[in-house]
Order: structure tokens, then C-alpha cells, then sequence
């Protein structure tokens, strides 16, 4: 059996949104019945930034393996995942794609799980990677009738709107001002560096699903602390990594529900339509490793 060895142009060409949406389900739902072993990320202090450990144990599909990364100079990523059958490793991945697809998959099932049903009016706040792969993997679980995304380069927003009508054949419309890309939208996805809030609470209207994955603890946050006060559901993809930041976490713990739980039946999510609901996403541990997984079985098929 050969190591199958991906970097981000086999990811791009590999891996489908369907593939990347249901292996990130099926990771969210073993850990909230304990078939997947993710314990909260590991970081190794190098001096001037940190090398992080997120590993996980697939105990169903037989794999474990891990995710690396840096805080020292944003080297490339790499995964790597064995077999717990025979110690034998089974994938290597490196570059930056496929933790970018497999966070994008994990907004998808977010968005699917506590959205409204039926199709969607979809804001982005942001035009980077990850607001890329956020729609990608969304346009997978719901029709978008309507998008607007909003940039602080306001050609970053255009550009982000051409590259969607060409290779996603959605239509999105780039606006100057995060306002407009916020309110009377069904759901809002915040994918910014911002360290301040980008946007007003009171812009988010009842009945919202707002997605936020940039900064996220008491001193930098991206979206703002009301938001908490608003929002009637607050998900998460783990409360243990939630909890295992260096400081406190914008959301109050005891307010947060596990995704894995709303997958699994066993904790309430939207209950009615008119509620505004917020996922935390803050990377489950194993899931980089699912996904891996789930290209070397696709490989193995093929």
C-alpha cells in the first residue's frame, strides 16, 4: 500500500464540497458520541511563535493522525494520517488548502444544522480564503438565491464576486459597506483578522445565522459582545477547544452548545424562525484528519 502524498493543487482538484461536508458531519457527530478522540490543540513554544499539534483518533474508520502548523513565519500546513489497524500511514497532505476546505465544511453543516430551512440570502463580511471556502462548502447543503460580500480592499470584493460566477456560478454582488452585507441577509459569515468589531449587533436581524471565524477571545474580537446578548442560540464546533485559548473566550462557556450535540439530536438548535443563532468555529481537532481520510479512501476506490 503507497503513502498517497497531496499538496494544495491535488486538494483543489480532489476534493469535493459533498466529500468535505460529510466527512466534517460524520467527525462532529464521533465526537459528541466519543468515537472520535480529539483532545484540545497542543502548542510547542519556539520562541518567537509556536508550532500547534491538533491530532484525532477515528475510532470507527480505524485512523488516527494530525494537523501541523505555525505561528513563527506561516510556513505550509501538513496532515498526516495513519492506519490504527496496522501502524501503517496511509496520507500526507501539505500546503494550506485543505484546512482551509475542511473550516469551510464545518460553516456548511453549521449553516444547514441552525439556519432557516430552504434557500438562503448570504452576507459575507470579508474576501479572503476562508470566506471563499465558506461558500464553496455552503453552496453544497443550500440553494444561495443571493450573495453580497463586503472587503476592507473594496477590489478584493470584486474580484471575490467574479471568481464566484465563474467557478461557482453564484451570483454575488460586491457592496462598500459591511451594513450592507449584514442586514436582512438569512445568513452572515464573518471571516476577518479584525482584532475590533466589524460590524453593529443591531444590524443582524431576527432570524439571522451568523457565522464568525476570526478572532474570538475578550481582547480581539471581530464581531462585538452584544451580539452574545442577541443571539438565542450559541454553537460551537468544540467546547473544549473554546475553552482552551490563552484568554477568555467572547462567548460565555455555559452559553455554548456543541454542534455535534444539535447533529446528534441530543441538544436543541433552532427552535423557531424568528431566533438569531452563532457559530463559533474554532477548528474540532480531528476533522483536518477526517477529511484527509476521506481522500485517501476516495484514492483506494479509484
Amino acid at each position: 500500500m503507497s503513502v498517497l502524498l497531496l499538496n494544495d493543487d491535488d486538494v483543489r482538484g480532489r476534493l469535493d464540497a459533498r466529500t468535505a461536508v460529510r466527512a466534517v458531519r460524520d467527525a462532529l457527530t464521533a465526537a459528541h458520541d466519543g468515537t472520535l478522540q480529539a483532545p484540545p490543540r497542543v502548542r510547542a513554544d519556539l520562541g518567537d511563535g509556536h508550532l500547534v499539534f491538533t491530532a484525532g483518533h477515528l475510532r470507527a474508520e480505524e485512523l488516527f493522525g494530525f494537523r501541523a502548523y505555525d505561528t513563527l513565519v506561516g510556513a505550509e500546513q501538513l496532515v498526516a494520517v495513519w492506519g490504527s489497524d496496522d501502524g501503517r500511514l496511509r496520507a500526507v497532505v501539505h500546503g494550506d488548502e485543505l484546512g482551509a476546505r475542511r473550516t469551510g465544511a464545518i460553516g456548511a453543516v453549521a449553516v444547514d444544522a441552525a439556519a432557516r430551512p430552504g434557500p438562503i440570502r448570504l452576507g459575507l463580511v470579508g474576501a479572503g480564503t476562508h470566506a471563499w471556502t465558506q461558500l464553496w462548502a455552503i453552496c453544497e447543503v443550500r440553494q444561495v438565491t443571493e450573495a453580497t460580500v463586503a472587503a476592507r480592499r473594496p477590489e478584493r470584493a470584486e474580484a471575490f464576486a467574479r471568481r464566484a460566477a465563474e467557478e461557482l456560478g453564484v451570483r454575488v454582488r460586491a457592496v462598500h459597506a459591511v451594513e450592507d452585507a449584514v442586514r436582512d441577509h438569512d445568513v452572515v459569515v464573518v471571516a476577518t483578522n479584525s482584532s475590533v468589531p466589524v460590524l453593529d449587533a443591531d444590524w443582524i436581524a431576527a432570524g439571522t445565522h451568523v457565522t464568525t471565524l476570526g478572532p474570538k477571545t475578550v481582547s480581539r474580537h471581530e464581531v462585538p459582545v452584544a451580539l452574545a446578548d442577541r443571539a438565542d442560540v450559541l454553537l460551537t464546533d468544540s467546547l473544549a477547544q473554546a475553552a482552551g485559548y490563552g484568554e477568555p473566550h467572547l462567548f460565555p462557556a455555559d452559553r455554548m452548545t456543541a454542534l455535534g450535540a444539535v447533529l446528534a439530536g441530543a441538544a436543541p438548535g433552532r427552535t423557531r424562525a424568528d431566533q438569531i443563532t452563532v457559530f463559533c468555529s474554532v477548528g474540532l481537532a480531528g476533522t483536518e484528519v477526517a477529511v484527509a481520510a476521506a481522500l485517501w479512501e476516495s484514492a483506494q476506490r479509484n
